[in-house]
């Protein structure tokens, strides 16, 4: 499996009374595709996975795959710092016809490399692509270079989502092995598809899917001057972006843009007025509003 290129982390929209806006959420994956976006991701960290119940993680995944119909890659968020969840999650992925899964390294119970590596494997050997994702500062637990090495070897472990804030991980990775490797930082997107990496899963092209596509296509075929003026154009938006945690200010902006409503399931609530304004007034400079 080829995968190159934007994949949105796509949020999950809510209804006012908290249940999931099918209807806005369709309307958000029409939107996408038609923008240029060569994949989706959904449920993961961006989709709230942590508050859907099990039922809704697994009908918001066939809902993206059903309203896509093979016109993107779906990377379906199956990833549970459970191994008997990741696995009941992928396997009914994989019947709902995802194309890969992205697996979040597990969270809180920060395993040893042996049970990181026993953990994936396991993940990988019922048959559905893997995309490993290591983000040390949501999982609090890096996957060290050496298991992400032994777990290349893998013919079903085919990226990883690098979203640890290091350009040097990239090459590092590069150097060791043969895996495709995704930015999982908008802000990193263009740095690190310069040392090697095939493109991002990004938080951004929620909200300018064309703009980011057109960003990464310009990277990967090394037209790196056009690409770096779009990174400086949107970098005010990367930023801003995560002012609070992810995906609190993604969805503020698309309900800005009418996209969707403002609503969040607790934990997660509506940012500060100082954030929606700094928010509102960078939408505005970029001519989004």
């Amino acid at each position: 499996m080829t995968l190159q290129g934007t994949f949105t982390a796509i949020v999950t929209p809510f209804n006012t009374d908290g249940s999931i806006d099918y209807g806005a959420l369709k309307d958000l994956i029409n939107w996408q595709i038609a923008s240029g976006v060569e994949g989706l991701v959904p449920v993961g960290t961006t989709g709230e996975s942590p508050t859907l119940e099990m039922t809704e993680h697994l009908k918001v995944i066939e809902a993206t795959i059903e309203t896509a119909a093979n016109r993107a890659i779906i990377i379906a968020g199956t990833g549970a710092n459970s191994t008997a969840e990741a696995l009941e999650l992928t396997a009914e992925a994989k019947k709902l016809g995802a194309d890969a899964t992205l697996q979040v390294t597990p969270y809180y119970n920060k395993p040893n490399a042996e049970g990181l590596f026993r953990h994936f494997s396991a993940v990988a050997d019922l048959g559905l692509p893997v995309v490993l994702y290591n983000v040390p500062g949501r999982a609090g637990k890096e996957i060290p270079l050496e298991t992400v090495v032994r777990l290349a070897s893998n013919p079903m472990v085919v990226a990883i989502k690098e979203a640890a804030g290091s350009v040097d991980r990239v090459s590092a990775i590069r150097n060791a092995c043969e895996l495709t490797i995704l930015s999982g930082d908008d802000s990193l997107a263009l740095p690190m598809i310069s040392v090697g990496a095939s493109g991002v899963i990004s938080v951004a092209s929620n909200v300018i899917p064309a703009e980011m596509s057109n960003m990464v296509r310009l990277a990967l075929h090394e037209k790196f001057s056009e690409a770096r003026e779009l990174h400086r154009i949107y970098y005010p938006l990367f930023r801003d972006l995560f002012l609070d945690t992810n995906p609190i200010p993604v969805k503020a902006a698309l309900a800005m843009m009418g996209r969707i409503k403002s609503t969040y399931r607790l934990p997660l609530c509506e940012p500060t007025e100082k954030i929606r304004e700094q928010l509102h007034h960078t939408l505005i400079s970029l001519d989004i509003l």
